[in-house]
């Protein structure tokens, strides 16, 4: 061999050993520091094998097997310290490494390290990874076994039945997988199959007191309810809280199942319902426990916890709650009990059965939510073949008249031919006459008793409706054909047994009196006042009546003797007596006797509407008697102090007569000319005029007369002809009551003389027409005219009218002014009391509470104010005191309303009441309020369905959730009209809801 060659092989044979030996050293390094890294993994070092794996394994070939199993251990220190990435390590050595003999091992270490530290759904999912195949005999039973757990601990319950089988007959694992085998099929309803396995491990310690509890559920499911209470009682005794409560279910409810109800109940009460709530079936068993033992304010208590029910559960304990209520006598309760099981549909019988008691009950106190006609009628439509058809017919008439909806009645009986049914039409007919009296809309009145008296099956009822078709035709100013009426009740049998006959000869004696036939009126009166000496009131009117009779005949002996009589009683209008009393003495010649009289009138009396009167004629009587001075005084107290009186420009008038007279010219012209500047276009001041003429003719100062007369624009005497004329044809009409034509007739006048000597009496002559032609609206600018003069004779009825105008149009800015004035300045009893009545009212609607209750206040001085004028001006003090939150004399005012009232001011006095009541805490008081409101006041809604809500708030503070509930749920249903109504109701249902499903799961809130 050439020798340079083999020295260069000799190099690279040296060069290439050299290396070797380097690699051998390096990779015996790498291999230590492998082995240990490995043996700190096998100390659970973790972190730091995971550190080193991560470290050794750059050093091996990508194809090596070290290389690998450096990254497999790397990733299950990852797993065992629950690194985040654990399982994508893993996942990716399995991808990386497909043929490692690691990989199996992989699956099932990580599997069992997950399963160990019981991460089961983690386990189950490396689990399922692993090959089986090369798995020893007991490798692969505790593959099965850990993969069955991990799956049954994961809720897989019908994979994991696949590993336990193959388990059934292990040595190790067979008791646990008949239990957990048992255990799904019991889970799956397969009792036969569950029965079977956990009935084989039923001893075995471990297991025994779930298999027991297990076994007692499956017999209960199963219907074996003795058996089921074999199996559960026993557990009581040893059981944890939350065992003991599910065992106590299953053994009260199978003792409920056996009819032994005494037994169930403690174990029924023992059960903490889920996460410590109850369901509607639990209080259901438990009510209905007690229902059977008779216990029936127990059931109530359980029954009535059941809301939102609606199944047939929910039906049958509503049914047996109503049936409890009504063993109690708690009617009101057992209609919505018995009415919510009429509406749900799972029992047919069950559903008729509380159908009728529903329509029963309400007929007999009432319905709250729907008028008892319509609940009988809707019974009748639902079952029309019902054996009790007849008597539920029989009884929607009756209900009718109950609930005074006399309208519905009416049209009920139209057209119904049966004797009953007529004698029935009688009745209602004359029972809604009265009604309608009652509230002054008479010629309805009339319309129904006239139909009441078409039918004469009832003597009793004939005569009370021939009675009160008189007293209505009286009303409506027919006294003619009221004195028929009254005549013919009087002629009839049936007559001298109604309460109306014992005032008949009052009635009579006033028919007279509007006829003008006083002395037949008189009669009647006397006769009256001779047979009723109980009645003060009417005897102390008769006495007045009988005095203004005698005096209208001019009997004034007679007539004072009946004005003394009526004095004597102490009655009302006191003051008029004492005034005709006077007159009547200056009639009879006693000009003296005439003036004491007077004197002492208006020693007693200031405020009386006949003060002004009495001034006048007091300085009449002084003029008569040449006492001018005494004359003139009266006059001035008439004219400075009572200013607004119409007598005033008369007093003026007499006044000046008295200067005229004594050749006081000066002062007589000054008194003549204060009243043509103060009333002109009027009558007085017509006569003033004339009065002046003569002065000046008198004194020769005639020119200053005419420069005088130029500047008074009313008179134009070549125009007073004409003026006359044309007014007095338009009065004509008027007078005849033919208001179509004297209404252009009058506006002509007004036309040509706006400011003309009749001015005044035209302009409310015009504005009398329009009201009566009922065009209302267009009487303002008349009336109008009339008030803004001075007083006059037409001033007090123009207010009166104007005012009434104004609030029938809501105009309360014009409406109070106007009653203001008509306050100060009206004469009439009856104008000031319509003025102090609507003031009250309109300041109450102004928001002015305190004068809305000082009017009230002052109304309710008048000891002459019908009941309906006084509940009235209670209630505008009770709502004025509830807007100010005075409670106590909103209670106060509420209670005299509750005396006097009637109609929809009772239904709400009736609530208030039923409210107080419910603040006090007098629940039950309360509902029995409210309940008299759904019997009586029913037709009224609005105050029907405020009393609904405080009935619910009394059920609910007495622990009766359902009832409070489900009057909620009927007033959000049945009231829609009413926002705020059921606004508050849907509060308050909410409110109580929210705390009822604390205890309650089947409650959805």
């Amino acid at each position: 061999m050439h020798y340079k060659k083999i020295v260069f092989l000799l190099f690279l044979f040296s060069i290439n050993y050299s290396l070797s030996a380097q690699n051998t050293e390096i990779y015996t390094n790498n291999l230590k520091e492998y082995n240990y890294a490995l043996e700190l993994y096998q100390n659970k070092s973790f972190v730091a094998a995971q550190e080193k794996f991560n470290i050794v394994k750059a050093q091996f070939e990508p194809s090596s097997e070290i290389k690998a199993n450096c990254e497999y251990y790397a990733a299950n220190c990852a797993v065992r310290l629950g690194q985040p990435n654990s399982d994508e390590l893993m996942e990716r050595f399995v991808e990386k490494y497909p043929t490692s003999t690691k990989r199996n091992s992989a699956f099932i270490d990580v599997a069992n390290y997950y399963f160990n530290v019981g991460k089961y759904s983690y386990a189950a999912k490396w689990y399922s990874k692993v090959n089986t195949t090369n798995l020893g005999l007991k490798q692969e039973e505790d593959f099965n076994f850990n993969y069955g757990y991990s799956l049954f601990a994961s809720k897989s319950y019908a994979t994991a039945k696949e590993y336990f089988l193959q388990l059934l007959d292990s040595q190790k694992y067979g008791a646990q997988a008949k239990y957990y085998y048992g255990f799904i099929a019991y889970n799956q309803d397969d009792f036969d199959t569950a029965g079977k396995y956990l009935g084989e491990v039923e001893e075995d310690a471990s297991f025994k007191t779930n298999v027991s509890y297990y076994l007692a559920d499956m017999n209960f499911k199963l219907g074996n309810f003795q058996k089921a209470i074999d199996y559960g009682l026993p557990l009581l005794d040893t059981s944890k809280r939350l065992e003991h409560s599910e065992i106590s279910k299953i053994v009260g409810e199978s003792y409920f199942n056996l009819q032994n109800y005494e037994t169930a109940i403690p174990h029924l009460q023992n059960y903490k319902g889920k996460s410590g709530k109850w369901n509607n079936t639990d209080y259901y068993m438990l009510g209905y426990a007690y229902f059977k033992l008779d216990n029936f304010e127990s059931a109530i208590s359980n029954f009535n916890k059941i809301i939102d029910g609606n199944n047939a559960v929910s039906q049958n304990a509503y049914y047996h709650l109503a049936e409890c209520y009504l063993k109690l006598v708690k009617k009101q309760a057992a209609l919505n009990a018995f009415k919510n099981a009429s509406e749900m549909d799972f029992s047919p019988q069950i559903k008729k059965d509380a159908w009728l008691n529903y329509a029963k009950l309400s007929y007999d106190i009432g319905n709250p939510y729907k008028s008892v006609p319509e609940v009988l009628k809707e019974y009748l439509e639902l079952y029309p073949n019902a054996e009790n058809t007849n008597k539920v017919n029989d009884l929607i008439t009756s209900a009718y008249i109950s609930s005074k909806d006399y309208k519905g009645a009416l049209l009920h009986l139209k057209n119904k031919k049966s004797a009953k049914d007529k004698a029935q039409f009688q009745k209602v007919s004359y029972y809604y006459g009265t009604e309608l009296f009652n509230n002054s809309n008479f010629e309805d009145a009339k319309e129904n008793f006239e139909n009441s008296l078409s039918i004469t099956i009832d003597e009793t009822i004939t005569a009370q409706a021939t009675f009160w078709k008189g007293e209505t035709n009286y009303r409506l100013n027919n006294f003619k054909s009221a004195l028929e009426d009254f005549t013919k009740f009087s002629k009839m049998p049936a007559a001298t047994k109604t309460p109306e006959f014992q005032h008949l000869n009052y009635h009579i004696a006033y028919t007279n009196f509007k006829q003008q036939k006083y002395d037949a009126a008189t009669n009647y009166f006397l006769t009256f006042t001779q047979k009723n000496t109980e009645d003060k009131v009417k005897i102390n009117d008769s006495y007045l009546r009988i005095g203004d009779g005698y005096f209208i005949t001019s009997n004034y002996a007679n007539a004072i003797k009946y004005y003394d009589k009526a004095l004597k009683t102490n009655g009302i209008d006191g003051d008029y007596a004492q005034f005709q009393k006077a007159i009547s003495f200056g009639l009879t010649g006693d000009e003296t006797a005439k003036i004491n009289e007077l004197n002492l009138f208006l020693s007693k009396n200031e405020k009386s509407i006949y003060t002004d009167d009495a001034y006048y004629v007091l300085g009449n009587s002084y003029l008569k008697k040449g006492q001018h001075k005494l004359a003139i005084e009266k006059y001035d107290f008439l004219i400075t102090k009572l200013k607004r009186s119409p007598l005033v420009p008369k007093a003026l008038l007499k006044k000046g007569l008295i200067y005229y007279n004594t050749d006081k010219n000066e002062q007589a012209l000054t008194t003549y000319k204060n009243v043509v500047s103060r009333f002109p276009n009027t009558a007085e001041a017509l006569q003033a005029v004339k009065n002046i003429r003569q002065i000046y003719v008198d004194i020769g100062k005639v020119d200053e007369y005419a420069s005088w007369v130029k500047t008074i624009d009313f008179v134009n005497v070549s125009d007073a002809e004409l003026d006359n004329d044309m007014y007095e044809s338009a009065e004509k009409q008027y007078l005849q009551n033919n208001y179509k034509k004297a209404i252009p007739s009058f506006k002509k006048y007004l036309l040509r003389f706006p400011k003309g000597l009749h001015a005044v009496a035209a302009n409310f002559h015009t504005a009398q027409s329009l009201f009566s032609e009922n065009e209302h609206a267009k009487t303002i600018p008349y009336y109008s005219f009339v008030v803004a003069q001075e007083q006059t004779e037409f001033t007090e009825e123009a207010l009166s009218k104007l005012a009434l105008v104004y609030l029938e149009t809501d105009n309360l800015k014009d409406a109070i002014p106007t009653l203001e004035r008509l306050e100060k300045e009206a004469n009439l009893p009856q104008n000031i009391t319509f003025a102090q009545t609507n003031l009250m009212k309109a300041y109450y609607a102004e928001n002015k509470y305190s004068k809305a209750v000082s009017y009230a206040d002052v109304v309710l001085k008048n000891n002459k104010l019908e009941d309906r004028i006084k509940s009235d001006a209670y209630i505008i003090i009770a709502r004025s005191a509830i807007k100010t939150n005075n409670t106590q004399k909103a209670r106060t005012a509420y209670k005299k309303v509750e005396s006097i009232a009637s109609g929809e001011i009772m239904a709400e006095a009736l609530f208030y009441s039923a409210y107080f009541e419910n603040s006090d805490g007098s629940y039950r008081v309360s509902n029995e309020i409210v309940q008299k409101i759904a019997a009586d006041y029913a037709a009224y809604k609005y105050w029907a369905a405020k009393g609904l809500i405080v009935m619910a708030k009394n059920y609910y503070e007495l622990n009766d959730a359902f009832q409070a509930t489900y009057i909620l749920e009927s007033v959000i249903k049945n009231f829609k009209q009413f926002d705020d109504v059921v606004e508050e109701a849907t509060t308050e249902l909410n409110k109580i809801k929210t705390e009822e499903a604390k205890t309650n799961e089947s409650i959805k809130n």
